[in-house]
């Protein structure tokens, strides 16, 4: 059970934040979805969790990450292909506060 169904405008702002197009079908099943996430993060806040140590992973691991081996990288215009907003050498971002 959904304690608190997100509404659309909360669903269309969330998705432009992260620069998703949803049309109207996907807009109700984002809600519902991200309504039971939000649900299920509150019902997990409820829990005593005094002394359970913190961790990274679920299951102990011996850090065994991949060689740091240099690779082919994208060319600058590929990098700046899919920026909203580049001046051809760089990406622009907002000012903070803007």
């Amino acid at each position: 059970m959904i304690a608190k169904m997100l509404d659309r405008s909360e669903v269309i702002h969330i998705a432009r934040l992260a620069r998703l197009n949803l049309d109207e079908g996907e807009i109700e099943r984002t809600a519902i979805e991200l309504s039971g996430i939000l649900d299920h993060v509150e019902r997990i806040s409820e829990l005593d969790l005094e002394g359970v140590e913190p961790t990274a992973h679920a299951v102990a691991t011996r850090g065994e990450l991949r060689p740091d081996i240099q690779g082919a990288s994208l060319s600058r215009d590929q990098a700046l292909a899919e920026a909203p907003v580049t001046d051809g050498v760089g990406f622009i971002v907002p000012s903070p506060g803007a």
